[in-house]
């Protein structure tokens, strides 16, 4: 296992709460950018498909948690866009 793949991964990781709960509470799209999600989930799985055809170890399930939290994070980009977008017809 490569511990400093492992470090860097924690380290982002650790982030990923605080930016889900902000997105959650705020309702708002203010300061984020899907398109920097979305190239974020892609590097998380290219790391996955690197850990599944070159070098399988534990540092996978670090990726897997990862890639779920900024999907989550981009899930509620969307569903906050939604509402913004209904808040400025009414």
């Amino acid at each position: 296992m490569s511990g400093l793949e492992a470090l860097m991964l924690l380290c982002f990781g650790a982030a990923w709460p605080f930016s889900i709960a902000r997105s959650w509470t705020s309702r708002s799209t203010q300061g984020k950018s899907l398109f920097f999600l979305l190239v974020l989930i892609l590097g998380y799985l290219a790391g996955i498909a690197n850990k599944l055809l070159y070098n399988f170890d534990a540092v996978l399930f670090l990726y897997l948690i990862n890639v779920v939290m900024v999907s989550a994070d981009a899930l509620l980009w969307l569903r906050n866009r939604r509402y913004e977008q209904s808040k400025s017809m009414c």
